[in-house]
């Protein structure tokens, strides 16, 4: 039981995704707080390559220049948002994993919401048709001649 406990830690230590070693320890700044601030910028910077992960999770080379350049930003004085905006300017907002909400991007943000109201006013539509049609078809004069007599029964003598 030991051995099986063991050999499923080792198989989950080696299958275990690696991304925490994307950035290498020759791009890390000596200052902890600096480096605390790139880390937290990469992670909102969508890795080109890669398009679902972050730079800060990617291995790819442009990912790794991405890095760089926040790293060298950063230790130029320039504030978070400057150095977002240095890269969206060089890349365009696609590189945002959160985009921001501006004119270009109403859209996106705005979508969910007018779907929500559009199957709501359409599900409203199509309940008010339905309630007003009939279900049913008219009996025929034989139909209606029988339910008379199964409403109003004849006594028996």
């Amino acid at each position: 039981m030991r051995l099986l406990s063991r050999l499923l830690i080792v198989l989950f230590v080696i299958f275990t995704p690696l991304s925490a070693f994307a950035v290498n320890p020759d791009e890390m700044l000596t200052d902890p707080a600096l480096e605390a601030r790139a880390r937290a910028l990469s992670a909102e910077l969508r890795c080109m390559v890669c398009q679902n992960q972050s730079i800060d999770d990617s291995n790819a080379d442009l990912a790794k220049d991405l890095r760089l350049l926040v790293r060298e930003r950063i230790t130029d004085g320039d504030s978070d948002e400057q150095v977002l905006n240095y890269i969206v300017s060089r890349y365009g907002e696609f590189v945002l994993l959160k985009p921001r909400f501006s004119v270009r991007t109403l859209l996106l943000w705005g979508a969910p919401v007018l779907l929500i109201l559009a199957g709501g006013v359409s599900l409203v539509v199509f309940a008010r048709k339905r309630a007003g049609k009939p279900t049913g078809s008219k009996l025929t004069a034989e139909e209606q001649a029988r339910l008379a007599e199964l409403l109003n029964p004849t006594p028996r003598l």
